[in-house]
């Protein structure tokens, strides 16, 4: 059988067989005439439902504008690369900066003066991934210890155990650990496998940081 009718278990009906079965099949001029009203009618709804979901994004798009001059933070993307159980500490979006504005790039992108460490970025950013900057000494963000990639994304990695515990499943039972991660609180630990964790960071299991936070509580 043909794709279609294995997936949704009907004939497909294509604009020769829409007639129902029994009906007599229309050739010539009326034939392309109900082809030309089929097709005006699923382009109107798909229309529709384009509309439909552009109204709901615009009530949450603000319109964003920067001047040559201006700092903004830039956006960053961290990566773990490990199966995660919890539901907190999901991958927010990170920024570093701020940077100033040398030169706006048409309608949506601006050129940035980027230091010499992020040399290999490329220096002209979406404004999608910028940040409005208000000025305060607290909201600079070190970027020195961290190996940012050409494409503005960084390796996250452990920094200390907070809990341990099994989970029991119906044949086997599966062993989880409570991870702090650098440049994230406790507030956003998150449940990790140990085998993933001892497979992609095997140094970090051995530095006994699980006692150390017990001995703090």
């Amino acid at each position: 059988m043909a794709p279609y009718e294995a997936l949704y278990g009907r004939k497909c009906r294509s604009p020769l067989y829409w007639s129902e079965v029994g009906e007599k099949k229309m050739l010539g001029p009326e034939l392309v005439r109900q082809t030309v009203e089929k097709i005006a009618k699923i382009q109107d709804r798909i229309r529709m439902a384009q509309d439909r979901q552009k109204s709901y994004a615009d009530r949450r798009r603000k319109d964003l504008q920067f001047e040559v001059g201006d700092n903004v933070f830039l956006k960053v993307a961290p990566v773990r690369g490990v199966i995660r159980f919890g539901d907190k500490g999901k991958l927010k979006p990170r920024y570093i900066g701020p940077f100033e504005i040398l030169k706006r790039v048409g309608d949506l992108a601006y050129q940035l003066a980027l230091p010499p460490r992020l040399s290999g970025v490329h220096d002209v950013f979406h404004i999608s991934m910028l940040r409005k900057y208000v000025h305060d000494p607290s909201h600079i963000v070190n970027y020195e210890d961290m190996q940012i990639n050409d494409d503005l994304s960084y390796e996250e990695a452990p920094e200390a155990i907070l809990e341990r515990k099994v989970h029991k499943l119906r044949n086997k039972d599966i062993s989880l650990i409570k991870v702090q991660w650098k440049r994230h609180g406790r507030n956003e630990a998150t449940w990790e496998r140990e085998e993933e964790i001892r497979t992609k960071y095997p140094d970090f299991l051995n530095i006994g940081k699980l006692s150390n936070f017990e001995d703090e509580i």
